[in-house]
């Protein structure tokens, strides 16, 4: 398991791109959180096995129905979450 931090630019405030996070994140038994950052941007930070890496960001990549996903940039983390997925505000 490791941990990333993915940050989400383009139209993603506004749009539901949270709910639709932690609906995939739930379908997959991802752990982690998602949040708005002050920037425009969303901040996904997920603790995930790696077979996963791919279809999550995939997700993330094509967003809800009403999002404009222009860049995501990724970096891993060290710590590891265990406690669900949750929706920060």
């Amino acid at each position: 398991m490791k941990t990333y931090k993915f940050l989400v630019s383009g139209r993603v405030q506004g749009v539901w791109f949270r709910k639709y996070t932690k609906e995939i994140a739930d379908k997959l038994k991802i752990n982690g959180y998602v949040r708005n950052l002050e920037d425009g941007r969303v901040e996904v930070v997920v603790t995930l096995k790696e077979i996963q890496f791919d279809n999550f960001l995939k997700a993330l990549k094509k967003g809800p129905p009403l999002s404009d996903v222009k860049d995501i940039e990724v970096e891993e983390l060290d710590e590891i979450y265990t406690d669900g997925f949750e929706i920060v505000r």
